[in-house]
C-alpha cells in the first residue's frame, strides 16, 4: 500500500506575510508538518506543492522532495487544495508513479504528529470510507448562536431557545490540519469531502486555524502548553 503526502504550500500569503515559512517556536513553520510526516514512516513519497522558490527551499532544508513548482492554472487565490493535490498526482502518474492513498497536509499546522498521521491512515484503510477528515467539535453549540441584523441580536434559530445545550446534537467542524483519500475516489471526484467521509476527531488543545497574527500567538502559546515537558 503506497501513500503520498502532498504539502500544499502556495506563495503570497496576503494577512500574514511568507506565512508558510515564517518562524514558529524556533523554526519555519512548514518544518513541523514536513518532520511528521517523515517520521510516520507511511508515505512512500513526502512533497511539498508550491509555487515559491523561498518555500521549495524550506522544504528541501526539512527533507521534502519538491520536484517541480507549481503550474499558474493551480498557483492562483482562489484556486483550491484538491486542484493543487490533482495536479500534482498527474505530474507523478506522467512519471510513472502512482499511489493507494493520498494525503494534503497544511503547511500551517504545527499539531499534526506522526502517530496521528498514522493513526488516520489505518483507520482509512481499515474502514470502507473514500476519505478522512479530522474534527473538532464545537465549543458552543451553533445551534444558540446569534444573528445581528439591522442593529439588532437575533438567534439564528430560535427553535432552539429553550433547549438546554447538553441536549443538542454536538457539530463539528475541519480541524484544518490534513485530509486522507483513497486515490482511486480521489481520481473520480477529485475532492475530500466526497460521499463516504470517516470522521478523524482531535482535542480542541491540537487545533488552531491560524489566519491573523493573533491566531499565531494563540498557536504558539498552544504548542508550548502541549510540549512544555520537552523543554529543557
Amino acid at each position: 500500500m503506497s501513500c503520498i503526502a502532498i504539502i500544499t504550500a502556495r506563495g503570497g500569503s496576503k494577512r500574514i506575510p511568507h506565512k508558510n515559512i515564517r518562524p514558529f517556536c524556533g523554526k519555519p513553520i512548514l518544518a513541523y508538518t514536513i518532520e511528521a510526516a517523515l517520521r510516520s514512516g507511511v508515505f512512500e513519497e513526502v512533497m511539498v506543492s508550491t509555487d515559491d522558490e523561498a518555500i521549495a527551499e524550506v522544504a528541501r532544508q526539512y527533507g521534502a522532495a519538491v520536484p517541480f513548482l507549481r503550474s499558474e492554472q493551480t498557483s492562483g487565490d482562489f484556486v483550491s487544495s484538491s486542484d493543487a493535490v490533482a495536479e500534482v498526482l498527474h505530474r507523478y502518474a506522467e512519471a510513472g508513479r502512482r499511489f493507494d492513498v493520498v494525503a494534503n497536509l497544511y503547511p500551517t499546522a504545527p499539531f499534526v504528529t506522526a502517530e496521528r498521521l498514522r493513526d488516520a491512515v489505518d483507520r482509512l484503510l481499515a474502514s470502507d470510507a473514500e476519505t478522512l477528515v479530522p474534527v473538532v467539535r464545537f465549543s458552543f453549540p451553533p445551534q444558540r448562536g446569534f444573528l445581528i441584523a439591522d442593529g439588532e441580536l437575533r438567534l439564528a434559530q430560535p427553535q432552539y431557545r429553550e433547549t438546554r445545550s447538553q441536549d443538542l446534537e454536538p457539530l463539528y467542524h475541519d480541524a484544518g490540519q490534513f485530509y486522507l483519500a483513497r486515490a482511486d475516489a480521489f481520481a473520480r471526484c477529485p475532492r475530500f469531502y466526497g460521499d463516504h467521509i470517516l470522521p478523524y476527531e482531535l482535542p480542541e488543545l491540537e487545533v488552531q486555524d491560524i489566519d491573523t497574527l493573533s491566531d499565531w500567538e494563540i498557536a504558539e502559546f498552544k504548542y508550548q502548553l502541549l510540549h512544555k515537558e520537552e523543554r529543557p
